[in-house]
């Protein structure tokens, strides 16, 4: 019985170790800061086309996480990058691939777009 103590032990240290990781990888904004960096900087959805599609911020590009190794150098390095996805955790996924490749300047919206309140675009 007394083995019972370690799994919510690794469980624990697993949740604090990644969120280490993901502060190491992105800064995560409240929506009120989100909205006033977002049209200074790149604004990237990393959900999937049919996602995007369905609705989107105003003035965002769709990169997909899918395609992110593929498609990281249509993001510039030289201005910050503002990602967003549903709820927040493939845009921790991208920070590493980009991180990979020298762009560092990342922020996430905190609770993706399923907490955004602000003017949306939706598809046809």
């Amino acid at each position: 019985m007394e083995w019972l103590w370690i799994l919510p032990a690794a469980l624990l240290i697993y949740m604090i170790g990644a969120g280490l990781y993901q502060r190491k990888q992105i800064k995560t904004l409240s929506e009120q800061e989100f909205r006033e960096g977002y049209r200074k900087a790149q604004l990237i959805d990393v959900r999937e086309p049919n996602e995007y599609k369905n609705g989107h911020i105003l003035g965002a590009r769709n990169i997909p996480l899918s395609q992110m190794r593929m498609r990281y150098k249509e993001i510039r390095t030289d201005q910050p990058v503002y990602l967003y996805c549903e709820s927040g955790m493939r845009t921790v996924r991208a920070a590493g691939v980009l991180r990979k490749k020298q762009i560092k300047d990342l922020y996430q919206l905190k609770g993706g777009f399923k907490k955004w309140d602000g003017k949306v675009k939706r598809g046809k």
